[in-house]
């Protein structure tokens, strides 16, 4: 007995299927949150004239040699680099920062040198280097941006460093993060 031959059909189609299958939806209402953001940082109080009998003069270590090879991101050997990721996206809140906006390179050199001492005599865990794009600088190229990271890899308690988020300078900016001495 021969059966007889049905047209082909076509298959299914699977969007129409879960229509069918889900029947009509109603979006749900929206929701009255607020999304949750960081605290305002309180920033630390800077002491502005060394203690009574510890004047010292921070010794100048960094080199201005070969600074068009600085590179954007920075991981001191032996580190994980999981740690560069967490720095990238802001684990360690920024407790202090410096502007080298509108200096020349020996004077940025110098306050960058006892910035990175004072912060590390200090404690302090993540910083931000603000040294600009160079929009404003002879032929819009950034000579402060690329001694500054130059100088940073140089600097032996820079763990790591990356550009700053966009809301703290973006590749204006750099975050540090140091080493802290017990």
């Amino acid at each position: 007995m021969k059966r007889p031959l049905l047209p082909p059909q076509e298959p299914p189609d699977d969007a129409a299927l879960f229509r069918a299958a889900v029947g009509e939806v109603k979006p749900l209402p929206d929701q009255n949150r607020v999304k949750p953001q960081r605290p305002p940082r309180n920033p630390l109080p800077r002491s502005l004239a060394p203690p009574l009998g510890q004047v010292h003069a921070i010794p100048d270590t960094l080199s201005d040699f070969a600074a068009e090879n600085a590179p954007d991101e920075f991981l001191r050997n032996g580190l994980s680099r999981m740690t560069l990721r967490k720095l990238r996206r802001g684990h360690w809140p920024v407790q202090d920062s410096l502007d080298l906006h509108g200096n020349n390179s020996d004077t940025a050199r110098k306050l960058l040198q006892e910035f990175l001492h004072e912060a590390v005599q200090r404690g302090l865990r993540c910083v931000l280097v603000i040294h600009g794009k160079g929009t404003n600088s002879r032929d819009g190229e950034a000579i402060l941006r690329k001694l500054a990271r130059h100088w940073l890899a140089q600097y032996p308690q820079v763990l790591a460093y990356c550009d700053a988020t966009p809301e703290n300078g973006g590749s204006g900016a750099v975050l540090l993060l140091l080493k802290v001495l017990l």
